[in-house]
């Protein structure tokens, strides 16, 4: 059974991670800002409807949302993001991923 608390958790930090706002995200969805709320407090469940529709304003999978699993469209998302930075910020990413890759 999938855990309100960590799906609420992946949503808020997608969210903040396009910069939306919680009232950017409830017009996007056409829902009220109390139901993202609750949405990322783990308070409420989603229907499937609106669970497809935040997947694709979100830009992920509906498996990353429910089990936190990346898929492939989630890391072709992340490069995209990546290839749009500064290439300052590039090279720090670079040295992040081979630090990750050392303490394997």
């Amino acid at each position: 059974m999938a855990n309100l608390k960590e799906i609420g958790k992946r949503i808020q930090n997608r969210r903040k991670q396009l910069g939306f706002t919680q009232e950017h995200l409830a017009d996007e969805m056409n829902v009220s800002v109390q139901m993202v709320s609750n949405l990322e407090r783990g308070n409420k469940s989603i229907r499937i409807d609106n669970l497809l529709r935040l997947c694709q304003i979100l830009d992920v999978s509906t498996d990353y949302i429910l089990i936190g699993k990346e898929n492939v469209s989630d890391i072709s998302a992340l490069a995209q993001q990546i290839a749009a930075l500064p290439e300052k910020e590039k090279a720090m990413i670079r040295l992040l991923v081979d630090y990750c890759n050392k303490e394997k």
